[in-house]
């Protein structure tokens, strides 16, 4: 049985937090990071029995403030989990994007859906840059390759490391670059990968 997300868990489905992002968000970059944030969040959620469609929707919507915000990083969480509640998502949710500023709340992550999202956050993109480094051809990343260029400090430097380790105790990280990677091969042609 999977175990609910929030107090009552939100009907958004995946083409709502799009809409809805896509309606806050102008950066193409930004919607394709904020997807595959989304589905590394959806897997590790199956992985843990967790709700997938909660945890989902968290990672797809957890920068939607990022260009509103202006760059204000003591802002950002805070606008977007506003955003959500006016948009009817269960207060819980939003909490959880309220804190995933990591700048603010950096060590006060207890909740398995938070330490994941820290990790998803910097998981994807360093999964992506492996990819790019294939000549977009996700298929030819395995977890080996992760492990290897994730050690690299200089490959893929915005990916940060320390946040992606958070999720040790969750998942085991050879483990979770493997869901990770699962996840984003869904998503690939969304992220222009092959």
């Amino acid at each position: 049985m999977r175990k609910s997300c929030g107090i009552h868990s939100s009907s958004m489905d995946r083409h709502a937090c799009i809409a809805l992002i896509r309606g806050h968000i102008k950066d193409e970059h930004l919607i394709r990071h904020c997807l595959a944030t989304g589905t590394v969040m959806k897997h590790a959620a199956r992985h843990l029995k967790e709700d997938e469609s909660c945890w989902e929707r968290i990672g797809i919507l957890h920068d939607i403030d990022f260009e509103e915000i202006g760059g204000d990083m003591q802002r950002h969480g805070a606008v977007g989990a506003d955003i959500l509640e006016t948009e009817g998502i269960d207060p819980a949710e939003a909490e959880v994007i309220r804190r995933h500023n990591h700048f603010l709340h950096q060590g006060a992550y207890t909740q398995p859906v938070e330490i994941v999202l820290q990790a998803a956050d910097s998981v994807s993109g360093l999964v992506i840059a492996c990819g790019l480094v294939k000549g977009g051809n996700l298929s030819d990343v395995s977890v080996k390759t992760i492990t290897k260029k994730s050690k690299e400090k200089s490959f893929a430097a915005g990916c940060d490391r320390e946040r992606i380790a958070l999720v040790a105790p969750v998942i085991p990280l050879p483990e979770f670059y493997g869901i990770a990677l699962a996840g984003l091969m869904e998503i690939k042609e969304e992220l222009g990968l092959r």
